[in-house]
């Protein structure tokens, strides 16, 4: 096999370049099922976070179990590759008709929950047609809220996140490269639902920015906004739980002063098990105290409708 020798400062160079890829496991869902049942013990929540957790389950056992799923041909992911563009970008996926059967296997699963606004949400998509079904998705990833009914959001998005994961998982291991646009989502162009910075092995104290559609979570730089990639003055906001000190809190938010948006931080050093999407759900206090403090929230989290701005 052809190779390249490198010199000595090459070989440094590579050996301090972060790895810039953690893309999930095939049991996501599971693990988000779970960390959910754990935040909803004692939580004033915990209904609604049990509820979902039970949407993720579902959500398990259609990846676990997927329908024909049809995602991008072969020639495109290639062309993505060679362009740098996201192999499963989502405004063309959405578009199409691949994702939809996800959709019915999910809500086949749900009609057992025993909750009449689910019953509801469930009768509604389940009679609604295809352009319409589409539209409400297009409205979802496009983050206009306002445009579909927010008791529907969470299973339309349950099920964009089943297929965009089925799809994520099944792209060759070098098709996904960094590209210009390092606050989006490198496999799919969404934006990230929460930053994890985490603490083991070759990821120790790198930040990744954790995908609100297909879970990937790309390497992104601390100190920096992930949303106008501003550095200067950030501030590190976190809410006081059972007297745990600020500078230890395992979710804080990074604001930004120069665009008035904030991303939650999960630091795993404080809290190995935290989950983004999960824990994003568990800490909507957080999300209100910014709120009052005249901050805007740039994550979307799929299983939660915030409504419109």
């Amino acid at each position: 096999m052809a190779g390249q020798i490198l010199e000595p400062g090459q070989i440094e160079a590579a050996a301090n370049i972060p790895p810039f890829l953690h893309v999930p496991g095939r049991d996501l869902f599971r693990v988000r099922a779970e960390r959910l049942r754990q935040l909803a013990a004692g939580h004033p929540l915990a209904g609604y976070l049990l509820l979902v957790a039970v949407l993720c389950e579902a959500q398990q056992q259609v990846l676990d179990n997927p329908p024909a799923l049809p995602g991008p041909a072969p020639e495109a992911v290639a062309r993505s590759r060679e362009h740098g563009m996201p192999p499963i970008a989502f405004e063309a996926l959405v578009r199409a008709d691949g994702w939809l059967a996800a959709l019915d296997a999910l809500l086949v699963r749900v009609e057992a929950i025993t909750n009449p606004a689910v019953a509801e949400a469930v009768q509604q998509l389940k009679i609604a047609d295809t352009a319409q079904r589409k539209t409400w998705g297009v409205a979802l990833l496009s983050g206009q809220f306002d445009l579909l009914p927010p008791a529907i959001a969470p299973f339309v998005g349950a099920a964009l996140q089943v297929a965009f994961s089925h799809w994520l998982l099944a792209l060759p291991d070098d098709v996904i490269v960094e590209s210009e646009a390092k606050v989006l989502c490198p496999a799919c162009g969404s934006p990230p639902v929460a930053g994890m910075v985490r603490h083991r092995g070759k990821y120790n104290g790198l930040r990744y920015l954790a995908c609100s559609l297909c879970s990937c979570e790309w390497h992104y730089v601390r100190l920096k906004c992930s949303h106008c990639q501003e550095s200067k003055h950030l501030a590190h906001l976190s809410l006081d739980r059972d007297g745990v000190k600020g500078e230890q809190a395992p979710i804080r938010a990074e604001a930004c002063p120069n665009c008035q948006g904030y991303l939650k931080q999960c630091y795993l050093e404080f809290d190995a098990e935290a989950e983004a999407q999960a824990d994003d759900l568990a800490s909507l206090d957080l999300d209100l105290r910014l709120s009052e403090e005249g901050y805007l929230r740039r994550a979307p989290n799929l299983l939660l409708a915030p409504g419109s701005e």
